[in-house]
């Protein structure tokens, strides 16, 4: 299948998104189609998951048969068999009258039924010969009937963990799974998160007959990092809220941050949070991206100082001056921006990717090793490495200054000016 047509069932469907993991999960779902095979839909709850089932019924020869979707969960143990299967008149208190059940209904359909782990044993059972054979007995009954009905299932759980604990039949998970289709969660889809926002948006906009909102670099920036455990309908509600709330069409960082919830101390989504005194922290991984891009700067002013000397032969205040950042003073440092952070960040709320401890890890002060007078003396002895590196490719060039200085990576006249200034022999 190709781009063209996956982006024809996706404006047919209304499916917001460009994320392989989405694409191949359409294309999936659009080969197994003409099919009469059932289908297992995975993925976590507000994923989209019904979506794809009215796929594989439109896609289908039962196009033009009846489409049930049922929420397992939503159905009383008691009355999820009589839903099903129908019951006849008298099988319970309460039943005054016949009725038919949804695979009766459904007959050359497809139902579609969401949350299968949550269905009780029993009508497991019951299930299982209906994708078997076509065969069901009504509630009350002992009448074979028979059905000819697509089932499409899906879950928002692991169902092999729920055969291991005894919750669900092993046989009829590998009767649903024949093939598998997996929904990516919202977080997992990359720039998908702003294509939804911005369609949400407009729908609303819409709605409600105002200007659509629009999110600034920072607020899309803490947006796609979200993690979104609600998933498309979180973000839906998020910004159905934002649009009829919000008298400010565009939507700025704190605005944002504001209707994020901040009670889920599992939520692995990083951005800057707002320390509740008018200002903004930058998050735990920021500040380390912080520190290794000054270090990379840093070292990258000693190369070139370094370069220098060995050029000039000359280390003055000039040097230093062409240097500032490399030479900058370090009481300056205690006072800027990173350092702020750095001593507020016990003060701020993060959103944060859950990372395991061990339990043994230790923090005691006197296992980290001070080599900060190693720092010092390197730092003191650039002439001394100077004066033996010369010494060295002299030796390895028998003398011949031309290609000691070659090696050197410095101009022979350079050369002989640092064999005089060294008085080496």
């Amino acid at each position: 299948m190709n781009s063209n047509e996956i982006l024809s069932i996706k404006q047919r469907f209304g499916i917001i998104g460009n994320s392989p993991q989405l694409n191949h999960a359409i294309q999936v779902a659009a080969q197994v189609a003409p099919t009469d095979m059932t289908v297992l839909i995975t993925g976590e709850s507000g994923s989209g998951k019904e979506s794809f089932s009215k796929i594989i019924h439109q896609l289908s020869p039962r196009k033009h048969g009846k489409f049930i979707a049922i929420n397992c969960g939503a159905i009383p143990e008691g009355t999820i068999d009589s839903e099903l299967f129908g019951h006849e008149k008298g099988s319970f208190t309460g039943a005054y009258d016949a009725r038919k059940g949804y695979f009766e209904g459904t007959d050359g359909g497809t139902i579609f039924l969401d949350e299968i782990g949550e269905m009780p044993m029993s009508t497991q059972a019951r299930l299982l010969r209906v994708l078997e054979n076509g065969e069901f007995i009504k509630v009350g009954s002992s009448k074979v009937q028979k059905t000819d009905v697509r089932v499409v299932a899906a879950t928002n759980v692991d169902l092999l963990d729920a055969v291991d604990n005894g919750k669900f039949r092993e046989d009829l998970y590998y009767r649903l799974s024949t093939v598998p289709i997996s929904v990516p969660p919202l977080r997992n889809r990359g720039a998908d998160v702003d294509l939804l926002f911005r369609k949400f948006a407009s729908d609303f906009a819409e709605k409600y007959r105002v200007e659509s909102i629009k999110l600034d670099d920072e607020a899309k920036n803490i947006l796609l990092r979200y993690n979104f455990p609600g998933n498309i309908r979180q973000l839906k509600n998020l910004v159905e809220q934002i649009s009829a709330l919000e008298m400010e069409r565009q939507v700025s960082a704190e605005t944002l941050v504001k209707y994020l919830p901040q009670n889920r101390s599992s939520l692995p989504a990083l951005y800057k949070a707002h320390n509740g005194q008018g200002g903004e922290s930058l998050s735990e991984r920021d500040l380390l991206y912080k520190v290794l891009f000054d270090m990379k700067k840093d070292m990258t002013e000693l190369k070139k100082l370094v370069h220098d000397i060995l050029e000039s032969g000359d280390l003055s205040e000039k040097s230093i001056s062409d240097h500032p950042n490399l030479f900058r003073n370090i009481d300056d440092d205690s006072n800027s921006p990173l350092s702020d952070q750095v001593e507020k960040q016990t003060n701020e709320s993060y959103y944060l990717e859950p990372k395991p401890i061990a339990d043994d890890y230790d923090y005691e002060e006197d296992k980290v090793e001070d080599i900060t007078h190693e720092m010092e003396d390197e730092s003191l002895s650039i002439e001394k490495k100077e004066q033996e590196l010369i010494i060295k490719a002299l030796k390895k060039n028998n003398n011949k200054r031309k290609y000691a200085a070659k090696d050197l990576g410095i101009s022979e006249r350079t050369l002989y000016r640092k064999i005089k200034q060294y008085e080496i022999e």
